[in-house]
C-alpha cells in the first residue's frame, strides 16, 4: 500500500469531516468564551433612585446620561420600595439620597452577582464623587461566606449541564444515536429523567450540606437539577436523532460553547456583551444559573422565566427525540415476518 492509501485506510472521511468538525468546535469555544470575558463593561444595569422631588429628575437623567451608559435609571418611591425591588430581583442597585447630609446610600444585592455588585458601587461612588458626596454600601442579599465570588451557583449548574449531555451521549455510544422505534426513545427519555432526579439530589447535596457552599432551599435546588440535568439530556437526545453522532458536537455547541460563558455567571448579563446578554437568559445555563440564584439569595423570586425556559428545552427534547424515531421507524419498514 501507498502511503496515501494507509492514510485513507486509517483516517475515513467521515472521521476527517468529524475532526475538522471538532477543531470548528474549538476555535468557536476559544471566540465565544474570550469575546465574552475579554472586556466586561456595564451597561443598562437595572437601577433605582431615591431622592427628593426636587432634585430627583435632575438626578436621575444625570445618572442615566453617565457615559457608555452603564446605569438604565428609574425611580423608587422610598428605601423600602427599593430593597424590595431589589429583593425581587426587578433592579441590581439603588441610590438613596440623604438631603440632611453629605453620605448617600448605595443599595447592592451581590447574592446576584459579586462583580455586578462591585460595578454598581463604582459607577456610583464616582458620579457622587464629582459632586463632592460620599457613599455608603448596604448588601440587601449577601453572599454566602462559602460562596466565593458567588460562582457556586455556576459552577453547580454547569455541573448539571455536562452530566445531562453526558448522560445521552453514553445511552447513543452503548446502543446506537438514533433509536430504532418511538418505544425506545421513551425508554431512553424515562432512564434520562431517573438519572436527573439523582442528579439534583446529589448535586445539591454536594453543594449545600456537604461543602456549605449555596444556602437556600435543598428541595428547590434538587428540583431545578433535575430540571436542568432532563433539559440538556432531552435536547441532546433530540440533536443526537436529528444528526447522529454529530448531534453530541450540537448539543456542546449550544450548552458548553454558546451556554457557559453567556449563563452571567463570572459576569452577569449587564456586564455582557450585548450578543452574549440576549441568548443567555433563552439557553439551560443561563436560565439555571440565574434560577440557582434566585433560590439561594432571592428567595425563589423572579423564578419563573428562567423555569418556563429550561420546560421549553426539556418538551422540545423529548417531544423530538420521540418524533425522529418514529420516523425512522416508517422509514424502515415493519419487521421481516410481520
Amino acid at each position: 500500500m501507498t502511503f496515501v492509501d494507509e492514510v485513507k485506510t486509517a483516517v475515513t472521511v467521515r472521521a476527517a469531516l468529524l475532526v475538522i468538525g471538532v477543531l470548528g468546535l474549538m476555535v468557536a469555544f476559544i471566540a465565544s468564551y474570550a469575546g465574552a470575558f475579554h472586556s466586561p463593561k456595564p451597561k443598562d444595569i437595572p437601577f433605582a433612585v431615591v431622592a427628593p422631588p426636587q432634585i430627583s429628575p435632575q438626578l436621575t437623567q444625570k445618572l442615566g446620561a453617565l457615559p457608555g451608559g452603564p446605569l438604565d435609571v428609574r425611580t423608587a418611591k422610598d428605601a423600602a420600595d427599593a430593597t424590595r425591588q431589589l429583593r425581587e430581583r426587578g433592579i441590581d442597585g439603588a441610590l438613596i439620597v440623604d438631603p440632611r447630609g453629605t453620605t448617600d446610600t448605595v443599595l447592592v444585592a451581590s447574592g446576584g452577582g459579586a462583580s455586578l455588585a462591585q460595578a454598581v458601587e463604582a459607577i456610583v461612588t464616582a458620579a457622587e464623587k464629582t459632586q463632592q458626596r460620599t457613599v455608603k454600601v448596604v448588601d440587601v442579599a449577601p453572599v454566602a461566606a462559602g460562596d466565593s465570588r458567588t460562582l457556586s451557583s455556576f459552577y453547580l449548574v454547569v455541573g448539571w449541564c455536562v452530566g445531562g449531555y453526558l448522560c445521552a451521549a453514553i445511552l447513543a455510544i452503548s446502543a446506537g444515536a438514533r433509536p430504532a422505534n418511538p418505544h425506545r426513545a421513551l425508554i431512553r427519555l424515562a432512564v434520562l429523567a431517573l438519572y436527573s432526579i439523582a442528579a439534583g439530589l446529589l448535586g445539591s447535596l454536594i453543594i449545600g450540606p456537604v461543602l456549605d457552599a449555596l444556602p437556600g432551599s435543598y428541595i428547590g435546588l434538587a428540583g431545578l437539577g433535575a430540571l436542568v440535568v432532563f433539559a440538556v439530556g432531552a435536547t441532546t437526545l433530540a440533536f443526537q436523532g436529528l444528526a447522529g453522532v454529530v448531534g453530541i458536537g450540537l448539543a456542546i455547541l449550544v450548552i458548553v460553547v454558546l451556554g457557559n460563558p453567556s449563563a452571567g455567571g463570572a459576569y452577569p448579563y449587564p456586564l455582557l456583551p450585548p450578543f452574549w446578554r440576549t441568548i443567555g437568559p433563552g439557553l439551560p445555563p443561563g436560565a439555571g444559573t440565574w434560577a440557582a440564584r434566585s433560590i439561594a439569595y432571592f428567595r425563589g423570586n423572579a423564578i419563573s422565566s428562567p423555569l418556563q425556559v429550561l420546560s421549553i428545552w426539556a418538551a422540545a427534547g423529548a417531544v423530538v427525540t420521540v418524533l425522529l424515531a418514529g420516523l425512522r421507524q416508517d422509514r424502515a419498514g415493519p419487521p421481516v415476518g410481520t
